[in-house]
């Protein structure tokens, strides 16, 4: 799916599309600005929704988030791997990395939940 972006947009991590979907207080100050995410990203949340709530309310908020999904290039995965190899200590998931590195090349905000992300360049932490 092609994105025209008017202003800059947030790559939402799995984390942030839950707490965005379900109403996490922490992002109530995020609610008005223009997201975007991958299909990567996506899987995850319909998994995580689906285990934890239902095919009914995983469908719901899969489907809206899908309009929000950007294709993520062999280029942008290779630097993802890159990034996890160089933070391998951190144990950084694929898919964050992923998510990482499409935001950093698009100079974009990563918005994450995820600890090891707090003092990272180009993520902005918010649990």
């Amino acid at each position: 799916m092609k994105v025209t972006i008017n202003k800059n947009p947030y790559y939402c991590d799995t984390y942030a599309l839950i707490q965005l979907s379900l109403g996490g207080e922490n992002y109530d100050q995020y609610i008005k600005e223009f997201f975007i995410t991958s299909d990567y990203n996506l899987m995850e949340l319909y998994y995580s929704l689906l285990r934890n709530f239902g095919e009914k309310v995983a469908n719901h908020y899969y489907e809206f988030w899908c309009k929000f999904s950007v294709q993520i290039s062999q280029v942008t995965i290779k630097k993802a791997m890159k990034l996890k190899l160089k933070f391998k200590k951190q144990n950084l998931s694929y898919v964050d990395c992923i998510g990482w590195a499409f935001s950093l090349e698009k100079g974009i905000q990563f918005l994450t939940g995820d600890q090891k992300f707090e003092n990272k360049h180009g993520a902005e932490f918010a649990k």
